[in-house]
């Protein structure tokens, strides 16, 4: 994180191994009496260079247990993420079959202060790693629709190098949901196809 002058921490955006996936610092101010941090302001988006996403058409929060992994899901559509209490490990993977940067996988700690900017057909998923619950927040520049084209590859798939903080095995019911567990590896998920 980037150090703060008189109680402000600047935002900041920085490049991945990803093409379009940004991990940025929020903007933060702390005083005496707690901290306040900036979600989101278009002009700072765009001033750094990153897509102007508003507005958002859908906002979600997820509460996770300790362990818990949700994803590893690619819909179409820009999703900007954020920890709003707890900790989470974050992983990415570039399913779009197209992109310059297809199958590179991008993974980085989630503490409250960092987001992730995850463009269309990137999957996204996390593991919860807080000992309480690890609250989880995503803003979507599209409602999210039953049959909404995307990707999803399994978080499990040993070809993606993924090594979640918290092992993942057969005494690990409960950590992933019965979906998850079902889908696919990389190699053999369908790619994202825009209309």
């Amino acid at each position: 994180m980037s150090p703060a002058r008189n109680g402000v921490r600047p935002f900041s955006a920085k490049t991945t191994a990803i093409d379009g996936l940004y991990v940025i610092e929020m903007k933060e101010v702390r005083d005496d009496r707690g901290t306040v941090r900036e979600f989101y302001r278009e002009s700072a988006f765009v001033e750094a260079g990153l897509p102007s996403l508003g507005p958002w058409l859908q906002i979600n929060a997820t509460e996770s247990k300790h362990g818990v992994i949700r994803g590893l899901h690619g819909e179409d559509m820009y999703k900007l993420v954020a920890i709003v209490a707890g900790e989470a490990f974050g992983a990415y993977v570039d399913a779009r079959p197209k992109s310059a940067t297809y199958g590179a996988v991008v993974t980085a700690r989630l503490v409250k202060g960092t987001q992730v900017l995850v463009p269309r057909g990137v999957c996204n998923g996390f593991q919860s790693v807080s000992r309480s619950a690890t609250q989880y927040l995503y803003a979507f520049d599209q409602e999210w629709v039953v049959g909404m084209q995307g990707t999803a590859v399994s978080p499990v798939d040993p070809a993606l190098g993924i090594v979640w903080p918290i092992p993942v095995g057969s005494g690990s019911a409960g950590l992933l949901s019965e979906k998850d567990a079902g889908l696919p590896p990389l190699a053999e998920a369908a790619p994202l196809e825009r209309a």
